[in-house]
C-alpha cells in the first residue's frame, strides 16, 4: 500500500554517502551497507529531483584516529566545535573507497554535495559543517528549485543520515527518511538513539515500499 505518493515538483530524494567505503570490505564499512542500493533503485524512478553527498577527505583529515599518536578509532576528541568521533582514514580524496558504489543509483542524481574536504572540521550533514555555522549551500540550492520535502536514504542512519535530517527540519524543510534504504554504524546504542531524535524533530520514518 502506498502511504506517500511522491510530488515531482516539491519533493527531492537524497542519497547520502553511497560510497565503496561504507560498504562491506570498506575502510569504515557500516553492517550491511550494501544492502540499501535494491530500495535506492526502487526509489529513485518516483523522483524528478535528486541529490548525493559523497565523503571527501584530505589525507590526515582531523576526524581520522591515524592523526593522534595516542587514539584509537571510535574513540573522541574535543575540537573547536566540540566532541568529535575518530574514524579509520576512509573516503580519502581520489581513492576507490571514496568513489560511488557501482551499484549506487547516482546517474539519476542532479548535484553532488562533497563534505568533509576541509582537514579541520568534519562533515556528517549535507546542509553544515559539524561547527553547525558553515553550510554546504544545498539549503539554498533546494529553495531556489522549490524543493518543499527531503528523503533520505543511504549511510549511515545514525550519523549522516541523522545529521542531514536534523538539518534539513532545521532549514525548513519537511523530511522523510526511507528507513529500509538506511543501514547504522550503530555505535554505543547511537542506532536507536537516531530513531529518537528524527522523531522528535518531526522527521517522518518509513519504508521504501510504502513510497509510491
Amino acid at each position: 500500500m502506498t502511504d506517500i505518493i511522491v510530488d515531482r515538483r516539491r519533493d527531492l530524494l537524497l542519497l547520502v554517502d553511497p560510497q565503496y567505503d561504507f560498504c562491506p570490505g570498506g575502510e569504515l564499512a557500516v553492517p550491511g551497507g550494501d544492502e540499501i542500493f535494491e530500495p535506492m533503485r526502487r526509489l529513485v524512478p518516483h523522483f524528478t529531483n535528486v541529490a548525493v553527498t559523497q565523503d571527501w577527505h584530505p589525507p590526515g583529515h582531523s576526524s581520522f584516529a591515524s592523526s593522534y599518536p595516542d587514539k584509537q578509532p571510535f574513540e573522541t576528541v574535543e575540537l573547536g566545535y566540540g566532541t568529535q568521533v575518530l574514524w579509520p582514514d576512509h573516503c580519502v580524496q581520489g581513492t576507490g573507497g571514496a568513489a560511488f558504489h557501482s551499484a549506487a543509483p547516482v546517474d539519476a542524481a542532479q548535484v553532488v554535495v562533497r563534505k568533509g574536504y576541509h582537514r579541520e572540521i568534519d562533515s556528517y550533514s549535507a546542509f553544515f559543517e559539524n561547527d553547525h555555522r558553515t553550510a554546504t549551500g544545498l539549503a539554498g540550492y533546494l529553495r531556489e528549485r522549490g524543493i518543499e520535502r527531503v528523503f533520505l536514504a543511504g549511510l549511515a542512519y545514525d550519523f549522516c543520515v541523522l545529521w542531514s535530517a536534523q538539518d534539513a527540519r532545521k532549514c525548513g524543510f519537511e523530511v522523510v527518511v526511507v528507513a529500509d534504504a538506511c543501514r547504522a554504524i550503530d555505535l554505543n546504542g547511537s542506532a536507536a538513539a537516531a530513531t529518537e531524535s528524527l522523531r522528535a524533530v518531526g522527521a517522518l520514518l518509513t519504508d521504501s515500499q510504502n513510497i509510491g
